[in-house]
């Protein structure tokens, strides 16, 4: 195969919009679901808006992307973090990280799987997080990024037969709106986190993104069920963050 069409949940922006673009510089057909209307413009990218915190709203993007395209590849990138400490922690937290970290992947992955099936190939990746380890603040985050891995596993397991990998790569602190709505932009809070990482720097969205077409790579087929840590040394322990 060399005609591949991908679907990127949050690909209007940070890690999501990087991704993209490496995806179109590579030929490829490339679908952003997000919220809002991303920026970029190309022939081959299209934008579909739908919130998919919305159960009803992720099927009905699911059902019409999968009418018009044969995916090949689904990034489920979209993420929000909702800190928050125990005291503060609701049920309700858990409710809206799981479908839209869980349950939307669920939804967009059964509409692309036919296709998929047809075709003998697949590529079905997680952007979940070193939080899943643990981190403070992270109640419904850490649980439903963790529940991403768990899932990925038992994916891999019942679609490799059909030629269809499922990896996850679990990115460290990396400079996004989602990082900056924590610790304050070019702040020394910022700085000392970053002196405090084995590597001695924050991750960029390209970091994630050359793990992302590792994985994707048409060649990387004998790798699946796999959660690759893209932290700069924090998953190794140590670092708190």
């Amino acid at each position: 195969m060399t005609d591949y069409t991908a679907v990127i949940t949050g690909g209007s922006q940070g890690i999501g919009a990087d991704l993209a673009q490496a995806m179109l510089d590579k030929g490829w057909r490339v679908v952003s679901i997000a919220r809002g209307r991303g920026t970029a413009s190309h022939g081959r990218l299209e934008h579909i808006q739908a919130d998919l915190m919305d159960a009803d709203a992720t099927a009905q993007a699911a059902a019409d992307i999968a009418s018009r395209h044969s995916v090949t590849h689904f990034i489920h990138n979209a993420g929000i973090i909702l800190p928050n400490l125990i005291e503060d922690a609701k049920p309700a937290d858990l409710q809206t990280l799981t479908q839209l970290h869980l349950g939307a992947a669920l939804t967009l992955t059964q509409a692309f799987l036919p296709a998929m099936k047809e075709a003998r190939f697949g590529r079905i990746l997680f952007n979940a997080s070193r939080a899943a380890l643990g981190a403070k603040t992270r109640t419904a985050y850490g649980a439903s990024k963790a529940g991403m891995i768990g899932m990925a596993r038992t994916w891999a397991l019942e679609l490799a037969p059909h030629g269809i990998t499922v990896n996850v790569v679990a990115p460290g602190p990396v400079l996004t709106d989602n990082f900056w709505g924590i610790i304050p932009k070019d702040s020394p809070q910022q700085a000392d986190l970053a002196a405090r990482l084995p590597v001695g720097r924050l991750g960029t969205p390209e970091d994630i993104t050359h793990a992302f077409l590792f994985f994707a790579d048409p060649k990387a087929g004998f790798i699946t069920g796999q959660t690759l840590y893209v932290c700069g040394g924090a998953s190794i322990g140590g670092v708190p963050i």
